[in-house]
C-alpha cells in the first residue's frame, strides 16, 4: 500500500552546461522545488530528452531512466576513492544523458548522517569496522536516508513510472511505497578500487546492493 505523498511544486528551472573532468560534457535542464518534506535544496537534473521520456511512460511506454544519487563531497568534488559516489555520478549522467531522464541529486551526505559523522565514520573505518558498523558506533542509523523528497521530486515532475539507475534495493522499495512505479531496476557499473574494496562488499554483504564483485560469491 502506498504512503500519502505530500506535494511538492517547482520553484525554479534553469539550463545549466555540464562539464566533467574527462572531459565529457552535457546540458542538464535543473529544477529547485517548493515543499520538500525535509526542507533541504535538492536539486533534479533533466538529461537528455527527459520530457519526452517522462510523457512517453505516460502514455504506456518505456520509463526515463532515473538515479536518486545522494550528495557526497568527497567523492563527488574531491575524488576520494573510499567509495564509489564520483564515478557513478559521472556514469549516470552520461547514461542518462543518453537515455533521456533525471538525476535527483540528494542532500544526503554520509548516507544521511552529514559530512563531519562521515569523517567520524571514516576514522572508524581505518580502526577497522566496516562502513555501516562505523554509522552504528556513531550512534546513527545504518543508513538513514529517506526518499520521500525524491519521489516528490519525481511526482512534481510528472515522473511517476521510472527505470531506477541504481544497486539498492532499499532506494526501489522507498519509492514503491511512495507511489512511484520503478518499472525495472538498472544496475550501475562496478567501480572497483583498492581502496573502495571493503565499503563495496559492505554494501553487498549488509544492504544486498547488487554489485558483482569478483571476490564476493
Amino acid at each position: 500500500m502506498s504512503e500519502a505523498l505530500p506535494v511538492a511544486t517547482i520553484r525554479t528551472q534553469v539550463t545549466v552546461p555540464l562539464r566533467f573532468p574527462d572531459g565529457y560534457a552535457t546540458t542538464a535542464r535543473v529544477f529547485s522545488f517548493h515543499g520538500l518534506v525535509d526542507g533541504r535544496e535538492h536539486l533534479a537534473f533533466g538529461l537528455g530528452d527527459w520530457s519526452a521520456g517522462v510523457d512517453r511512460a505516460a502514455a504506456g511506454g518505456p520509463p526515463p531512466l532515473v538515479r536518486p544519487h545522494s550528495e557526497c563531497l568527497t567523492g563527488d568534488v574531491f575524488g576520494s576513492q573510499r567509495c564509489d559516489c564520483g564515478p557513478q555520478l559521472r556514469e549516470a549522467v552520461e547514461r542518462i544523458a543518453a537515455a533521456g531522464g533525471l538525476l535527483l541529486y540528494l542532500r544526503q551526505e554520509g548516507r544521511g548522517i552529514g559530512l563531519y559523522a562521515k569523517l567520524d565514520a571514516y576514522a572508524l573505518q581505518d580502526a577497522g569496522l566496516d562502513t555501516y558498523e562505523a554509522n552504528l558506533a556513531l550512534g546513527r542509523g545504518a543508513d538513514e536516508r529517506n526518499y520521500t523528497v525524491a519521489a516528490q521530486m519525481l511526482a512534481a515532475l510528472g515522473a511517476e513510472r521510472v527505470a531506477l539507475l541504481s544497486n539498492n534495493p532499499d532506494k526501489a522499495d522507498q519509492l514503491r511505497r511512495l507511489g512511484i512505479e520503478v518499472a525495472e531496476r538498472v544496475p550501475t557499473g562496478l567501480h572497483l578500487s583498492d581502496a573502495n574494496a571493503g565499503y563495496l562488499a559492505a554494501k553487498v554483504d549488509r544492504a544486498a546492493h547488487t554489485i558483482d564483485l569478483p571476490f564476493v560469491r
